[in-house]
C-alpha cells in the first residue's frame, strides 16, 4: 500500500508529506465545506492525480497524522496493491426513503466478494441509521461497513459530499473493498456519562423525537440546558442522549442535529424508538481522551497486521469539548496503533462502526470511530 498525503490550508497551496507517483489511486479528500464549495477544486485535485478516484467529504474539523485542522483541505491518496476497490454514489434527491437508497447502492456491488464498505455520506438530509438498514438489507450482504456523516463545522447549515464530481448536497459514496490479503478492524468508543433520571420515549417517528415520557421533547430538553437552551442546536452536542431499545441492546449515543421549535421537536442524527430509555450524558476532556484510547485498543485487539491507514471519524461534539485539547483524542490513538500507520480523517454530524467483536454496524454519535487498513 502506498500513501500520499497532503493538506491545503485556507488561501495556501498544497503542502505534501509524501508525494510519490500513484497510478489509479483512492483519493479521500476532507475539508471545511467553504472550500469544498470552490468550482475549482475537482480539477485541481484531478490535475494532481488524473486516474484518481476522488471522494470528497465536508468537515467539523480535518484530521491528517496527529493534526487536527479548520479551514483546510487533507487529502490522502492511497494505491492498493493487491486490493481491489469499488465505489458507488446516490443522491437522496432520487430516491422516496433513505432506506431504498442504501438498498440501491448495495445492490451494485459483488455482495459475495464484498469484505467491507466505507461510507462517506451527507450529514443533513441522511439519517444515519435508516441508511445503514438498507445498505444491510440485500440479500446476501455480510461485509462490515464503517464511515461517517459529513459536518458543517458547527454551523448545521449544509454538508456536501460527491464522487469524481464537484461537492454536492444529498449524495451518499460508498467505497467497497474487495480481496484475501485485505484486512480491515475497527472499534468505537464514548466516554460519556449519563446522568439524570432515566426516561422513556412516547413519541417518535424516525429520528424525529416528540415526546419524553407523555411530555414535548424540547421543552424538557430546554429546561434541563437552562440558559444555554438559547444556543441550541449547537449547545445540544455538549448534552447528547444515551438510545437504549431494550435490557439486551447495547446503548447508543444520540446527537441533535436540529429542532423544530413549531412541532415542539428535536431531529437525531439517528433512529430514536419508541419505549427505548434516554438520559442526558455528558463528559470532560480527559474522558474522551481515555475513550478515543480504549476504541485504538479494541480496534487492534484482534488483528493479525500492523495497520497501514487509520480513517479516524469523531464527532463535533467531542471537538466542542476538547477544544484547545482536540488533538489529544488523535495523539492517544496514534500512540497504540504504532507510527506505521499514517492517520486521515474528520470531525462529522454522526459515525458508522460496528461493536467491536461484531458485524452489524450501528449509527453512534459522540464517539471515536477507527476503520484501520491493510494488505
Amino acid at each position: 500500500m502506498k500513501i500520499n498525503q497532503a493538506k491545503r490550508l485556507k488561501g495556501g497551496v498544497w503542502e505534501f508529506a509524501q508525494n510519490e507517483p500513484l497510478k489509479e489511486p483512492l483519493v479521500l479528500i476532507f475539508g471545511d465545506r467553504y472550500l469544498l464549495e470552490s468550482k475549482d477544486l475537482f480539477n485541481e485535485v484531478k490535475e494532481l492525480y488524473p486516474k484518481g478516484h476522488l471522494v470528497f467529504g465536508s468537515t467539523s474539523g480535518e484530521i491528517m497524522e496527529t493534526n487536527v485542522y479548520e479551514e483546510s483541505i487533507t487529502l490522502t491518496a492511497i494505491e492498493f496493491e493487491k486490493t481491489r476497490f469499488n465505489i458507488v454514489s446516490e443522491n437522496v434527491s432520487n430516491h422516496g426513503d433513505i432506506e431504498k437508497l442504501g438498498l440501491a447502492i448495495s445492490n451494485r456491488f459483488d455482495q459475495e466478494q464484498l469484505k467491507h464498505m466505507f461510507i462517506v455520506s451527507d450529514g443533513s438530509f441522511v439519517n444515519g441509521s435508516g441508511l445503514i438498514e438498507g445498505l444491510e438489507s440485500v440479500e446476501g450482504f455480510n461485509a462490515s461497513i464503517t464511515g461517517g456523516l459529513c459536518g458543517d463545522g458547527a454551523r448545521f447549515e449544509k454538508t456536501l459530499t460527491s464522487y469524481n464530481e464537484n461537492p454536492k448536497q444529498g449524495e451518499v459514496v460508498a467505497i467497497g473493498f474487495y480481496g484475501g490479503d485485505f484486512e480491515v478492524s475497527y472499534a468505537n468508543f464514548g466516554g460519556w456519562t449519563p446522568f439524570g433520571p432515566e426516561r422513556t420515549i412516547t413519541k417518535s417517528e424516525g429520528n424525529v423525537l416528540f415526546e419524553i415520557d407523555g411530555k414535548p421533547a424540547l421543552d424538557l430538553y430546554k429546561m434541563y440546558l437552562g440558559d444555554k437552551a438559547d444556543e441550541l442546536p449547537k449547545a445540544a452536542l455538549l448534552y447528547p442522549l444515551t438510545v437504549q431499545q431494550n435490557d439486551e441492546s447495547e446503548p447508543l449515543v444520540r446527537t441533535i442535529l436540529n429542532i423544530d421549535e413549531a412541532e415542539n421537536s428535536m431531529i437525531l442524527a439517528g433512529d430514536v424508538p419508541m419505549n427505548a430509555k434516554v438520559q442526558l450524558m455528558m463528559s470532560t476532556v480527559d474522558d474522551i481522551a481515555e475513550g478515543a484510547s480504549n476504541a485504538a485498543v479494541l480496534a487492534m485487539r484482534d488483528r493479525k497486521n500492523k495497520p497501514e491507514l487509520a480513517i479516524l471519524v469523531s464527532c463535533v461534539g467531542r471537538k466542542l469539548v476538547l477544544d484547545q485539547r482536540t488533538e489529544d483524542e488523535i495523539e492517544e490513538v496514534a500512540e497504540i496503533i504504532g507510527d506505521q500507520a499514517k492517520i486521515t480523517g474528520f470531525y462529522s454530524y454522526g459515525e458508522m462502526a460496528p461493536f467491536a467483536g461484531k458485524n452489524e454496524c450501528q449509527l453512534h454519535n459522540q464517539t471515536m470511530t477507527l476503520t484501520l487498513l491493510s494488505e
